[in-house]
């Protein structure tokens, strides 16, 4: 199968201008326009052809949407090395937020904690979607069950200016307020963040409706100034 003719096939161009528009930091005309649904079922049907292997092989890719594909095929690899090892590869590759967030691998989902060495030196990393990728692991699988305030702690010490990694900071730490309040809001009340992640957190969390209004009134108290 020649994929990029395929997805070529499958382009919309109207989506394809209302893709681009979601994703300003890269070049429009590397997207071409196919949407998600028809993306992931392509990748469901080249790891059942076999032929994704040669697709993961050949990087870097051409189009938004060869990035796209490549997220999804990793995401439905049943094996965790296999996938884990993929993974590694393609994420110095990752040039948006788009393909850094819809990356959601299948097979580490039962054991998210084998990952944990790898986050490590991911929130170091000097690649910004690396960074955005083990953060917004962090908020998938260690809100909840596996939560630890260890991990609070390692978001609250990234350095960024880069907007896409503060982003994900935010929409963490709001995430954490509505599933771990009592752990977190002490990092808002004795400043632990910078100041726009701390305000982006509090704006994101007043808008969740997982947060009860009193809180909601609390946090609002909290913003600071620019």
């Amino acid at each position: 199968m020649n994929i990029r003719k395929q997805l070529e096939l499958l382009a919309d161009s109207q989506f394809r201008d209302f893709s681009a528009k979601l994703i300003p930091n890269i070049n429009k005309d590397t997207v071409l326009g196919v949407k998600t649904p028809q993306l992931k079922k392509l990748a469901k049907e080249l790891i059942k052809s076999g032929e994704y292997r040669n697709f993961l092989s050949i990087l870097p890719h051409d189009c938004f949407e060869e990035n796209q594909l490549h997220a999804f095929i990793i995401s439905e690899i049943k094996d965790f090395n296999t996938a884990v090892s993929q993974l590694e590869r393609f994420l110095p590759y990752i040039d948006n937020w788009a393909t850094c967030d819809q990356l959601i691998m299948k097979a580490v989902a039962k054991s998210p904690e084998k990952m944990l060495g790898r986050i490590d030196v991911w929130l170091q990393s000097e690649n910004t979607y690396t960074v955005r990728f083990a953060i917004g692991f962090l908020m998938r699988y260690f809100l909840d069950a596996r939560f630890d305030e260890k991990y609070l702690e390692k978001v609250a010490g990234i350095e960024s200016d880069e907007y896409y990694v503060n982003m994900m900071s935010a929409w963490y730490f709001a995430t954490a307020l509505a599933k771990q309040y009592d752990k977190t809001i002490p990092y808002f009340e004795n400043k632990r963040l910078s100041v726009w992640v701390h305000n982006k957190s509090i704006q994101k969390a007043r808008e969740s409706r997982r947060i009860p209004e009193d809180r909601k009134l609390e946090l609002k108290k909290m913003i600071r100034k620019p």
